[in-house]
């Protein structure tokens, strides 16, 4: 006999009391055991309509996944969105204020150029002093635009390299020094130094060699200006409330970082008591809105000047087509009452690294699914933080990739030898063809279509840098439809298993057309998470 059935068998000599007392003993064991896996199997069904919905963010460095995030949250938690918008008034202003110190750089590389150029013409005419690192040229570096010095004048004006600088432009140049150390303010305000989730760049101010009239190339990396980034699961925000909250009772004590670091109403004046100036008292606030409020006119005499206009063209530097761009808003950024609207959050810029997790859940607005939780995932977009992600998510309902189609003729910012199309498309094929994410479905989002729009029409070839191009027509609509086609081919070919595909043509920052979109990508999500729930 076997033993497991001579184990359980009654015995031999069992009573008829004794077996009436084993049966219903069993009876009772066996209805506690169907109970048990009953409320098993149960748990394990609550567990999967709770599951969360987990979406996954793809793309290179400003690629867009932040502003998809921000419009997630805009679209399915409005309170909270509307609620956070004051605190991005700081990234803004360091947008704008870092747009500026751009320009800056780009300016004063054009004066070394054109006063290489009347150097080499007449050698010994005048003298260039270096600057500090708070101030400004003291000597006039264009000499050669007074009208005493009509030879030198008519040398450097007529030089191809060279553009004429107004005594207005050289004047507004030196008043908006200040703004240089609001940068680094309003960066210590985003990225406080005992924070170490966060980082914060200095900005070395360019040195000028008089001996033989270097200075960097706005081109060369290493004089690249420089951008602050955190980490995404930082709590800036509530750092900023904070900070908020302490200023309303302030330490009379203590004096404000604004006036350690800002320089001096008569430093930023340059003793030109002549000229009429801002509002430089408000160099003494610790408030940054005080401080770019009061160089509001500067910013806007600097962004009105042609000079200006032609330095950006000479040295491809694109301001609107980068993200962070308030500079066709500076006098309702710069006024005093400023609170962000939600297209500003939307377009500010604040550089993420890492991996973070948001989580969230729908509020009532988002309908059927409301209550129900959501987690995404932002993946820092330099390459070398790619390959790190690929391990840490399994069970993701989707991935949305953003890849900027209008960057075919930009270079990635950590790789002067890639271009920027060409890194998405390699990034879109590791993602396809990885069989871990075999299952996933994809969603492609060919993003910043606008811009691509205003470089084409500007009279960009695209064929210039995509030769498979061909012939097209150079427009935006015969250029997005190429591109949709190329990115579901690489997906036909190199997924493992068969797959549909999900492709947009976005401009993440444009409310209108992106909710469509992202309601249309969250229903099938949805629709794919329940199924995988098996709860339809």
């Amino acid at each position: 006999m076997d033993p497991l059935t001579l184990a359980i068998a009654p015995p031999p000599d069992e009573s008829p009391e004794q077996k009436t007392r084993r049966e219903a003993e069993e009876q009772e064991a066996k209805r506690v055991s169907e109970a048990i896996d009953e409320a098993l199997k149960q748990e394990r069904l609550s567990d999967k309509k709770k599951r969360p919905v987990k979406l996954l963010l793809l793309g290179q460095s400003e690629s867009g996944k932040s502003t998809t995030l921000r419009q997630f949250q805009r679209l399915y938690t409005p309170t909270a969105f509307r609620q956070e918008r004051a605190l991005w008034r700081s990234v803004i202003q360091l947008n704008l204020t870092r747009s500026v110190r751009i320009i800056l750089d780009a300016l004063e590389a054009q004066l070394a150029q054109n006063t290489n150029y009347y150097v080499q013409s007449h050698s010994n005419a005048y003298s260039y002093n270096q600057p500090g690192p708070s101030s400004f040229h003291e000597s006039r570096t264009m000499n050669i635009m007074n009208d005493d010095n009509d030879n030198a004048n008519e040398s450097a004006s007529f030089h191809p390299a060279t553009i004429p600088f107004s005594d207005h432009l050289l004047l507004v140049m030196r008043r908006l020094l200040p703004l240089r150390h609001l940068e680094a303010l309003l960066m210590a305000k985003l990225a406080p130094p005992e924070e170490d989730e966060a980082t914060r760049l200095t900005f070395p101010p360019p040195v000028y060699d008089p001996h033989n009239g270097h200075r960097p190339s706005l081109n060369n990396r290493s004089s690249q200006p420089q951008e602050l980034f955190v980490r995404s699961n930082t709590a800036w925000k509530h750092h900023l409330s904070r900070t908020a909250s302490a200023s309303t009772h302030p330490n009379p004590h203590r004096p404000s970082s604004a006036e350690a670091t800002l320089p001096s109403a008569s430093t930023a004046n340059n003793n030109n008591n002549n000229q009429k100036a801002p509002e430089r008292d408000a160099f003494n606030s610790h408030d940054p809105t005080q401080i770019i409020h009061s160089c509001r006119e500067d910013i806007l005499d600097l962004w009105h000047e042609p000079a200006v206009r032609e330095v950006l063209r000479r040295r491809k530097v694109r301001l609107e087509e980068s993200p962070g761009f308030f500079l066709d808003d500076i006098e309702r950024v710069t006024s005093l009452k400023y609170l962000p609207s939600e297209d500003d959050v939307l377009r500010a810029r604040l550089k993420t690294v890492g991996v973070s997790e948001y989580r969230f859940e729908m509020e009532l607005s988002a309908g059927k699914e409301s209550g129900s939780e959501w987690r995404i995932y932002d993946v820092g977009g330099t390459r070398s933080q790619v390959p790190a992600w690929v391990p840490f998510f399994e069970n993701i309902d989707a991935i949305i990739f953003l890849a900027p189609i209008s960057a075919f003729d930009q270079t990635l910012v950590e790789d002067r030898t890639v271009n920027r199309l060409e890194d998405s498309v390699l990034m879109w094929k590791m993602i396809c063809q990885n069989k871990m994410l075999s299952k996933v479905d994809l969603v492609l989002f060919l993003n910043k279509c606008d811009i691509l729009g205003s470089k084409l029409s500007s009279g960009i070839r695209l064929a210039k840098y995509v030769r498979s191009y061909g012939e097209r027509s150079n427009d935006v609509d015969t250029a997005s439809k190429y591109f949709r086609t190329k990115f579901s081919a690489i997906q036909r070919e190199y997924s493992p298993i068969p797959r549909r595909f999900y492709g947009y043509l976005t401009s993440v920052t444009d409310i209108t057309t992106t909710s469509g979109i992202l309601a249309s990508v969250r229903d099938m999500i949805v629709r794919e998470h329940l199924k995988q729930s098996r709860l339809i």
